[in-house]
Parts: structure tokens; C-alpha cells; sequence
């Protein structure tokens, strides 16, 4: 810890790192583990297509999960398969719960939440019985996209890491 850091901390303000005091902080929806989106097993995500973020990819003993609001905002979309929260300052966070699940339509998910709802980072969205979708032989690689972005729009922490459900995944880029 620098310097500047410990006198951060001293005055009792979190440490972001090197995110501005200011940044937004998007949760990770799902427990797992942490990779880049150049990693996801669909094209339209791996090439940033949607926008840029990251994805986690929950432990193979995990069960029934619940996936969590990955930053405070409104619900402007929700399935049973993914879900899009709107910050109020604009930035909307698409999460969709492993790859090619819209075909299940529904089976295997619960929707916890509804379109228009206010929630908080770590809100319950949906659940999802992750043996049943592995089951189906899908993957359950989850990507958090910010809608419209660029790809490169986020830095993220190293590949690999572990993050919890609610945990920090990435900061919102120029806020």
C-alpha cells in the first residue's frame, strides 16, 4: 500500500484502486470464476459485439444460484435468461445467465424480479439451477456487458480470478 493510499485509508474512504472515487462499481451476478470476454463461447460476445465487459463462470458443483443486480439502477429487461439494469446516470448492464439458455424458455430459471423494479447491486434477479442448464449441455458462462460500449470499455482484474456473487467485477468507464 502507497503512501497516498494508507492516508486514504486513514480518512475513511474506501480503496477503489485505481478507479476514480467516483466510479460506479458493476457486481458480479454470479459466484465463479472470472474470465474476458475474448473467452466466451459465443462470437457475438467474444468479439465485444454487445459491448464490453467480462464473464464468470460458476464453480461445476454449483446448484441452484442466484443471479444478483450487478450495479443500483431500474430493470428495463428481464427473462428468465438475462436481465438489464439501467444506472441513472445512463449505463445499462446486460447479464445473461450461460450461453444459448434462451432456448431452455425458461426451463430451469425463476425470475425474481420485474421490469420497472428499483434494485441495488446484489438485489436477487433470477435463479437458476445450474445442474439442470449443464445438464442440456450448456454452458454456463455468464458475460456482464455494458449495452453499447466498446469492446476494449472496461479494465479488468487478471483472468482467472475467483469473484463472489455482489463482488466487484469492473467499473462503469468514464464515470
Amino acid at each position: 500500500m502507497s503512501t497516498a493510499d494508507m492516508s486514504t485509508a486513514d480518512m475513511g474512504t474506501a480503496d477503489t484502486g485505481t478507479a476514480p472515487a467516483d466510479a460506479i462499481s458493476v457486481a458480479s451476478p454470479l459466484p465463479g470464476r472470472l474470465i474476458p470476454l475474448s473467452e466466451v463461447p459465443d462470437p457475438v460476445f467474444a468479439k465485444g459485439l454487445v459491448g464490453g465487459g467480462a464473464a464468470v463462470i460458476p464453480d461445476d458443483d454449483a446448484g441452484v444460484l442466484t443471479a444478483v443486480a450487478p450495479l443500483d439502477g431500474r430493470v428495463i429487461k428481464v427473462m428468465p435468461h438475462a436481465y438489464i439494469v439501467q444506472h441513472a446516470s445512463g449505463p445499462a448492464v446486460l447479464v445473461h445467465v450461460g450461453i444459448d439458455t434462451v432456448g431452455l424458455k425458461g426451463e430451469g430459471f425463476s425470475v425474481l424480479a420485474q421490469k420497472g423494479d428499483q434494485v441495488r447491486a446484489g438485489d436477487p434477479m433470477i435463479s437458476v439451477d445450474v445442474t439442470f442448464v449443464r445438464s442440456k449441455n450448456l454452458s454456463m458462462c455468464s458475460p456482464v456487458v455494458i449495452l453499447d460500449s466498446k469492446p476494449d470499455a472496461v479494465e479488468l482484474p487478471a483472468s482467472g480470478g475467483r469473484v463472489e456473487a455482489g463482488g466487484h467485477l469492473f467499473n462503469l468507464p468514464g464515470q
